[in-house]
């Protein structure tokens, strides 16, 4: 892993990009990992675009501000894409993990670029089928750490399931983390 991984999550407000964040970072801080999860948005309501960001390394992190240059950029709803700048600050060895039913080629074509790894992988219907809700943050995470390897996803799995437990039902959980581990096994790459 980079000494510093920074992460962009795309959204809409209702999605999950928020506690996605959290829930990623909490994760990684259980792997003795220095963090930041935090999201930026103002009067937004549901359905409203908005931007979470983690910042994972080995060593303490002492900036505290919004991604700009991001490793990681992350696209939970493809309706985005032309209205909001999804690709601003993009770098030459920047990850983009899409949630679409679309391959990486489409999703290239849609984005516009040339180069950088695109992953994909429909997180939304993975959610529907375990989860029982298109809040498609969990498998983005099973994605996100496939795409990345910044973290073991069974390290990733334990610290969800104890951040998730003392929150939600243990169907729910376990629902969550089903979602994790089939997107990690299926997203798609190039």
């Amino acid at each position: 892993m980079k000494d510093l991984i920074e992460l962009r999550w795309h959204s809409r407000g209702g999605q999950g990009a928020k506690t996605g964040a959290l829930v990623l970072a909490e994760a990684a801080m259980g792997e003795g990992k220095y963090v930041q999860g935090f999201a930026e948005y103002g009067p937004e309501r549901m359905g409203a675009p908005m931007k979470a960001y983690n910042r994972i390394s080995e060593a303490p992190i002492t900036v505290h501000y919004g991604i700009s240059n991001p490793n990681v950029i992350t696209i939970l709803d493809t309706t985005l894409i032309g209205k909001v700048d999804v690709t601003e600050g993009l770098s030459e060895d920047c990850v983009i993990v899409v949630n679409t039913s679309k391959s990486p080629a489409d999703m290239r074509k849609m984005l516009g670029i040339e180069g950088r790894s695109i992953f994909t992988i429909d997180a939304s219907k993975i959610a529907r089928d375990n989860i029982g809700r298109d809040i498609p943050n969990t498998p983005m995470i099973g994605a996100i750490l496939k795409a990345t390897n910044i973290m073991d996803v069974e390290g990733v799995i334990k610290g969800i399931r104890k951040k998730l437990g003392s929150k939600l039902k243990p169907e729910i959980v376990e629902g969550n983390v089903k979602a994790i581990k089939l997107a990690y096994e299926e997203v798609k790459g190039e």
